[in-house]
């Protein structure tokens, strides 16, 4: 009997022992994690969907009618300014400057007899006018044909590659009609579109009218050059609240070419930005809220409205200072004004170890 007495107060005192570590256990899961924001400076990208275009990039146009007699080019060949492109059949245009320049001679040949008699006083002054004007009406009316027939040579107009022909050899051309294109891929102009607040938070951080941004391109990589915001246009867009943006890119090794999309990375740097981990907020209608631990260690909501977002972090416009107490972890476990108990862990420690504290 003293046996079983002495086994039941073992039992006892081993149950006494459970229960209060199990008591100090619990007592230790309910201390919760909490952290400071961080005051430094830092950058964001923003990413945009991009349209790459050459410098220039225009159409070459019949100029004349007639049969197509050369290409002298091939297609993506690259030209020089003044080469010769195509040539369009010119004996037509060759005959009538032949005709106009004969005519020229003739006007001019009774120019000089009509300005004998004159001088002579044999003829009238008025007569010796009409005889200029006729010749000038043939020197106008050579020049011209002289004109038409230049125009039976299609040269390029710069520097650049030539586009698919849209007619081949022998075709009967009219006036206008699209022979090929013609692209200066030297450099290259990409268009992006910035949504109203982003380019407001742009225009208040720029600190020069030139900002660099990088282009991503559709392979994942980024180009080896960089280009620089030249231009922004004077509206925005009502139906999507853009505004597009233009930067310029060099393109010495011509490896970007007219109609290539991308992605362009544009970085925005902030002075002094608040920063607090991103899991340590909580959205009420589309709102930002974080819990602040109060001096009598009570949790309160705050509303909290964000300047920007990089991973794992929330930059914070207003709502917060770095001397506020928020809960980084337990967020779904607390009430509002509920009394907490919590570890203090620096904000410079938790932002330098995100990945591990990231959901």
């Amino acid at each position: 009997m003293k046996k079983l007495s002495m086994i039941v107060s073992a039992c006892a005192l081993m149950g006494l022992i459970s229960c209060k570590e199990q008591k100090e256990e619990k007592k230790e899961e309910v201390k919760f994690l909490v952290t400071n924001p961080v005051k430094k400076d830092t950058t964001i990208t923003k990413e945009y969907v991009c349209n790459i275009n050459s410098i220039q990039h225009i159409e070459l146009r019949a100029l004349e009618k007639g049969y197509l007699q050369e290409i002298l080019v091939g297609e993506g060949q690259a030209v020089k300014k003044g080469q010769l492109l195509f040539r369009i059949m010119p004996n037509i245009y060759k005959a009538e400057l032949g005709k106009s320049k004969a005519e020229a001679d003739f006007a001019a040949i009774e120019y000089q007899n009509t300005k004998k008699l004159a001088d002579g006083n044999v003829v009238s002054k008025n007569e010796l006018a009409m005889a200029k004007a006729k010749l000038d009406k043939a020197k106008a009316e050579m020049q011209l044909n002289q004109v038409h027939l230049n125009f039976t040579e299609i040269r390029a107009p710069f520097d650049g590659i030539i586009d698919r022909f849209h007619v081949r050899v022998g075709s009967l051309l009219d006036e206008g009609d699209l022979l090929t294109e013609l692209s200066d891929n030297s450099k290259m102009w990409v268009y992006y579109n910035v949504p109203e607040a982003e380019y407001l938070d742009y225009m208040d951080k720029a600190h020069s009218s030139k900002t660099n941004v990088n282009l991503l391109m559709a392979n994942n990589q980024i180009f080896d050059q960089t280009g620089v915001v030249e231009t922004i246009e004077a509206n925005f867009n009502n139906e999507t609240g853009n505004i597009p943006f233009r930067a310029t890119f060099p393109n010495p090794k011509r490896l970007l070419r007219h109609g290539e999309t991308g992605t362009i990375e544009m970085s925005m740097p902030f002075k002094n930005a608040i920063l607090i981990p991103q899991k340590a907020t909580f959205e009420v209608l589309e709102k930002k809220y974080v819990y602040i631990i109060d001096k009598e260690n009570k949790i309160r909501s705050r509303e909290i409205t964000l300047a920007g977002e990089l991973q794992h972090v929330f930059i914070v416009k207003s709502g917060l200072a770095t001397t506020d107490k928020i809960l980084l972890e337990g967020i779904r476990l607390v009430k509002e004004n509920e009394k907490i108990e919590y570890k203090l862990e620096k904000g410079t420690s938790v932002l330098s170890h995100l990945e591990l504290y990231a959901e």
